[in-house]
């Protein structure tokens, strides 16, 4: 009697311990799936809505099962704008026009004619980023390979912004971006960064960043300088001449075309051929972009994101969020907020210098100045 009761009481703890077991080893693996299946979690703050609408996007539109909302591999097509989108654009501006500065003033002044000079010299904050001054920055570099200008796109990228605290001009993605360039990646979205900066400079900044596990140089759109076959730089048509073996292409100094507005959209349909699905901008020249992808004859459903620039902590934001915000939304745009959205924007050493705006010095003024 004894034996029988002790020999239940033995099954009853081990039926119990088999239980804890088994509840164990079920709420490991949950807990072990919620983390694995959590994308965008180290860079997105808890609980960010246009982070979970875009979660929810993704889920839908890669479902088979869900016959009204599925997209194929082939059409899933996410596009971004550059600058203030994917990396920064407040050292103290963009990373093109900063490089213009640099080559004009400091490392190639030998190159360039002394109205360039000037112009490089007077650009400030507030300075009008238009279609002239990207004509001059074609001027700048006339002569170029190809390859020369690549090369002094990423040479300029290892200098150090006075806007940042340890942060060279290449340190510049977003991580949340990178993050979120890297879900729709792995879920089979085809990305395009479609950029105001011109091709061969934006092709060198994302070929050096973190994106460029993510974007191919075939998939980078942007403003175009005129380009030619070097020794037939005058020759009015290319139908003219032929390439031959070790033939250089070099960059003339002429312009063809800025890649902003209604740019944008033209050249998504020249380029790729159909609409995106997901588009993601940061200014009123990305609209167009916006637009054309959301756009009610898009077969697919669609959304278009745009970051506001509110953050004046971590970076140099001065949008105002509700305002902003609210005419995005009327839009039709997600918006999404740079101050409450992005748990870290970069790496943990680069922080916000005192000053954005440090004037830049001519060689001439540097040979004057006196000797520390």
């Amino acid at each position: 009697m004894e034996r029988n009761e002790k020999t239940s009481k033995a099954a009853a703890i081990a039926v119990i311990l088999l239980v804890i077991a088994i509840a164990a080893n079920f709420l490991a693996v949950k807990c072990f799936k919620k983390t694995e299946n959590a994308p965008m979690s180290d860079y997105w703050t808890e609980g960010s809505k246009p982070a979970q609408e875009l979660r929810d996007y993704v889920a839908k539109v890669t479902n088979p099962a869900d016959k009204e909302n599925y997209i194929p591999e082939k059409d899933r097509i996410a596009v971004f704008d550059m600058d203030g989108t994917l990396v920064c654009e407040t050292y103290y501006t963009y990373y093109d026009t900063m490089m213009f500065i640099e080559f004009c003033l400091h490392d190639h002044p030998e190159r360039v004619s002394d109205e360039l000079k000037e112009i490089a010299a007077s650009i400030k904050p507030g300075y009008v980023a238009d279609e002239t001054l990207a004509r001059n920055f074609a001027k700048a570099y006339a002569g170029m390979t190809v390859e020369e200008f690549s090369d002094y796109a990423v040479e300029f990228g290892q200098k150090y912004t006075a806007s940042f605290n340890n942060m060279r001009y290449i340190d510049n993605a977003y991580l949340p971006m990178v993050e979120l360039v890297k879900y729709l990646y792995e879920n089979k979205f085809t990305i395009y960064v479609i950029s105001g900066t011109e091709r061969t400079t934006t092709r060198a900044i994302i070929a050096n960043s973190p994106f460029r596990d993510y974007v191919t140089p075939n998939h980078v759109i942007g403003t175009v300088f005129e380009i030619k076959q070097k020794g037939y730089e005058t020759e009015s048509s290319n139908m003219n001449f032929k390439y031959e073996n070790g033939d250089d292409l070099v960059l003339t100094g002429g312009f063809i075309q800025k890649n902003l507005n209604g740019n944008k959209s033209i050249y998504i349909e020249r380029e790729i051929g159909q609409r995106p699905v997901l588009a993601f901008g940061n200014s009123g020249s990305d609209t167009s972009m916006m637009n054309y992808t959301i756009d009610s004859r898009n077969p697919y459903p669609a959304q278009a994101y745009m970051i506001v620039a509110d953050d004046d902590v971590r970076e140099w934001g001065t949008q105002n969020w509700d305002e902003k915000s609210a005419d995005y939304e009327a839009k039709g745009y997600i918006p999404i907020s740079m101050k409450n959205d992005f748990a870290q924007i970069y790496p943990e050493d680069i922080t916000r210098a005192e000053e954005q705006y440090v004037p830049v010095e001519t060689e001439e003024e540097e040979e004057l100045a006196p000797a520390a």
